[in-house]
């Protein structure tokens, strides 16, 4: 495809772009894997978001991470697949449903379930395509032919396949146990939906009366209110001060249950009175005391949190209030003998806020242990998933280590349904793929399964399994790399890890890279209470996808927070505008330049075979950057490469040849413009899709869409060692004389004469050769360029290495200022001197160091001198 005649604006507008490309990439299948089945596969599947609202900066960032990815593995040959879709998000979209409903003034149990559910797919039907439409303003290649949703017919077949097939093991079994309730949404929540906060509460010293007379046993307790579904009180079996009361009876204060006092290992001596109430059916740790002494577990509130008829003359309230007036109650009748503050830390429910109560419920778990101890083997063979950067695999594994059972009832209508069924008249359970016969005597369970139950068979569900002959499940599983939060390792990582092992025997990806949090300019979390949130269609609307996409995907290294800053967003839109200038002067200079016409072979010049080495650097080194997920580095290196090398360096000696009369330097040039700038925007592409794309239109180019264009590969023939020595010395003498008249105040359109005195005849050879340059950057009255010189008199001087300069300014300088300048420099060389001797002078550095690194300090040493000598002698020679 030849370029496009249409010239680039002025300026550039992502308005205009974006848009018009991912219609153009979307609508010609650019994004559909498995095309051509001769390439090898590479696969992500996404972090489905939530279909409870839209997205965040947080998806913004983990998606154009996977994103980057994918684009950069197509261009490089791959049959890339990037797989759509989102979750149901049970608990979550449920209260959403529900809080519209009530708007509304209805409930949903005024809707009963069916129709509930129909307002929940409404839902997640309008939501879902809210999400579409960000996927592609952030430019997402996703392949929208395979889109799943963790309730659709295929992965409810794959959840129910896991259900049935872990309970048929043994490995998922219905129990009764203190679970973490949450009493606003009335449902039961797994150990990591609970989020702990340091609360300041009381700690309540009571006196219960022992049976016999006797006197009382005092105990200690954060929550008088579950007092009326005690059981016991414990004591520590080898704490003296209770010895003669293990074995006697208490009585709990308002209900007069009597209660023994047992001994048990569980209770620490040194807190509170060192004797602590049991109440099993309201305290995990209770609940295992309970069991270990056979005692009875009583339930005093509902699941709304409030006080059941167990609760004798407190039924009715809330626990909140029960508790006041509990301890109202205590104080008049004389057992509350004093309270204390306490801080303690107090479960809340990530989802609906509400304190989480220990609850004794009826709920169905899966039995940890093994399919913990299986993963961990898998990730100590060959074969296990790789931790970008590796110190997240510890966290990993030692949560893993001490995992407890997981809960996976959930008491929701919005969600898979547990596949099991218990008969009406004899209880029998059964559980299976499809209802039992009979169905009119039997009930299904009313629960559904957490909603991380299907997300964590995401990555092998959504390729096809259970059909383990299902070609994308042969072709793409398991995927290569996820991309995701720490914040969710827990969550979601370790039981994709386990649910693959156990029912692929294989890991879900090759890779997971993780990344932090996007955090506010300050460092703050973002959040609705500090109202410091961004949206990210806000950033697009403003700077374009490709600014936001740069700054997300260079911002940080991997594992590590992201500070979002408007600044850097607008440096970043900035930094496209450069790369855009740099492109309208090269097609404005290109005339009818084809790709044909690209020739590299002819007569080049320094800057030319240096930009052309520099590119190979810059080739290499971004590859195994992208290749090694460290997008920041990839990103500042790139951007040094273009902005100083390309645009400010290349482009401004370009215009000699392209300007001036020589018909084959100006061809020269042309190819290796276009052919630099092509590069660039492949190397780049897979941050700033839109921009690149854009421009890659206008320039001499091959094929349809940039997105499909080959990676860009190293040229040996363009290494070049002399080239960037050569271009090094003429950019550290253009520099220098640009500092000067800098330091001066001389104006860089006021010529001046200027004196270069090389150190060898090397030196003179390579100036000379490229006077044109120095001529061009530096505005010279006159030039001199030589071994031996005549110094004139009150001139400045700069060195670099390998020359001298020497710039006349009589009656434009002050002589003092100009020798306390020399000084600086005198200490800055004396300095670097001293540092290398100290370093050389090191043993253990001598020794123990390559060869090479040792000659390159001794190189820089002998250079430090050379320059510290000159500017000595300089300095004699201006107090003389």
């Amino acid at each position: 495809m030849e370029m496009s005649e249409e010239q680039l604006a002025a300026k550039y507008d992502p308005k205009q772009t974006e848009e018009k490309w991912y219609k153009t990439w979307r609508d010609n299948g650019y994004f559909k894997a498995g095309a051509d089945q001769k390439k090898k596969p590479y696969s992500i599947v996404i972090p489905p978001p939530n279909v409870t609202g839209k997205l965040h900066l947080g998806h913004a960032w983990d998606t154009t991470m996977q994103d980057l990815l994918i684009r950069f593995k197509r261009m490089q040959g791959y049959d890339a697949l990037y797989l759509p879709g989102m979750d149901h998000a049970g608990i979550a979209t449920q209260a959403k449903v529900d809080a519209k409903l009530r708007e509304q003034g209805i409930s949903r149990y005024d809707l009963g379930r069916e129709k509930f559910l129909e307002k929940s797919w409404e839902w997640k039907e309008e939501y879902a395509d809210f999400i579409r439409k960000q996927w592609a303003k952030l430019g997402l290649s996703l392949d929208y032919s395979r889109e799943r949703f963790t309730l659709d017919e295929g992965l409810s077949h794959a959840v129910k396949e896991v259900f049935v097939t872990l309970y048929n093991k043994g490995l998922i079994y219905r129990g009764e146990y203190i679970i973490n309730w949450d009493p606003a949404t009335k449902t039961a929540l797994s150990d990591i939906e609970v989020i702990y906060k340091d609360i300041p509460g009381h700690l309540y010293h009571l006196a219960y009366p022992l049976k016999d007379g006797s006197g009382h046993i005092e105990i200690a307790t954060t929550r008088p209110e579950t007092l009326l579904g005690d059981t016991a009180i414990a004591v520590h079996p080898d704490d003296d001060r209770y010895k003669d009361l293990v074995g006697k009876t208490a009585i709990v204060p308002f209900v007069n249950r009597e209660i023994p006092i047992v001994a048990d290992d569980y209770v620490d001596m040194s807190f509170g009175s060192g004797a602590v109430k049991i109440t099993p059916a309201h305290d995990p740790n209770d609940f295992e005391v309970g069991n270990r002494h056979n005692l009875e577990r009583i339930l005093v509130m509902d699941e709304a949190g409030v006080m059941n008829r167990n609760a004798g003359k407190y039924q009715g309230l809330d626990r909140d209030a029960c508790r006041k007036q509990i301890v109202k109650d205590l104080k008049e009748v004389g057992i509350l003998i004093r309270i204390e503050d306490h801080l303690h830390s107090v479960g809340h429910s990530e989802r609906s806020g509400a304190v989480v109560e220990p609850y004794l419920s009826t709920q169905w778990f899966v039995k940890m242990a093994p399919l913990a101890e299986a993963s961990l083997d898998h990730q100590k063979t060959d074969e296990g998933v790789n931790f970008v950067p590796e110190r997240f695999e510890q966290t990993h594994s030692r949560w893993m280590e001490n995992i407890r059972d997981w809960c996976i009832s959930r008491q929701l209508w919005w969600g898979h349904r547990i596949p099991a069924w218990y008969h009406k008249e004899t209880g029998e359970i059964y559980v299976g793929l499809e209802a039992p016969e009979n169905p009119n005597e039997w009930k299904q369970d009313e629960d559904v399964l957490d909603t991380w139950f299907s997300s964590a068979l995401w990555p092998f569900s959504t390729m096809g399994w259970p059909d383990t002959e299902s070609s994308d499940y042969k072709r793409y599983f398991p995927t290569n790399t996820l991309v995701t939060g720490y914040d969710i390792i827990f969550f979601w990582v370790a039981r994709m890890m386990f649910q693959s092992v156990e029912f692929t025997g294989k890991r879900p990806f090759k890779d997971v890279l993780i990344h932090g949090l996007v955090r506010d300019a300050e460092g703050r979390k973002m959040s609705k209470s500090l109202g410091n949130g961004i949206d990210p269609m806000d950033v697009i609307e403003r700077y374009g996808a490709d600014a936001l996409r740069y700054t997300l995907a260079t911002g940080t290294t991997p594992g590590q927070d992201l500070k979002f800053q408007w600044e850097k967003v607008e440096a970043n839109w900035n930094f496209a505008n450069k790369i855009w200038n740099a492109a309208r002067f090269t097609i404005m200079n290109l005339g009818d330049f084809k790709f044909e016409d690209i020739d590299l072979t002819g007569e080049l010049n320094v800057s030319d075979k240096w930009i052309l080495a520099r590119l190979n650097q810059t080739i290499t080194k971004v590859t195994e950057l992208y290749e090694t997920y460290d997008f920041g580095e990839a990103g500042r290196y790139l951007y040094s490469f273009i902005w100083d090398d390309f645009c400010d360096w290349y482009i401004e000696m370009a215009k000699l040849p392209l300007y001036g009369e020589n018909e084959t330097a100006k061809q020269s040039t042309k190819s290796v413009l276009s052919f630099v700038l092509d590069r660039i925007l492949k190397l780049l592409h897979p941050i700033m899709p839109f921009v690149t794309e854009e421009i890659w239109q206008h320039i001499p180019h091959k094929g349809e869409t940039i997105l499909l264009a080959s990676w860009p590969e190293v040229n040996p023939d363009f290494d070049n060692d002399a080239a960037i020595h050569d271009m090094t010395l003429i950019q550290s003498i253009i520099r220098s004389i640009r500092n000067i008249r800098s330091e001066m105040n001389v104006a860089p359109s006021k010529p001046i004469d200027i004196y270069l005195k090389t150190a060898s005849d090397q030196e003179q050879s390579i100036l000379k050769v490229n006077q044109a340059f120095i001529e061009r950057f530096c505005n010279p009255e006159q030039l001199t360029i030589a071994t031996e010189l005549a110094i004139p008199e009150k001139s400045v001087s700069a060195i670099v290495t390998g020359v001298e300069i020497y710039l006349p300014l009589e009656g434009l300088i002050n002589l003092d200022e100009e020798i306390q300048r020399l000084k600086k420099e005198l200490e800055k060389y004396q300095y670097e001197v001293e540092r290398v001797e100290k370093k050389l002078g090191n043993p253990g550095f001598v020794n123990k160091a390559p060869q090479k690194v040792v000659d390159a300090e001794k190189a820089k040493q002998q250079d430090y001198l050379d320059k510290k000598q000159k500017v000595e002698e300089r300095i004699k020679e201006l107090q003389s």
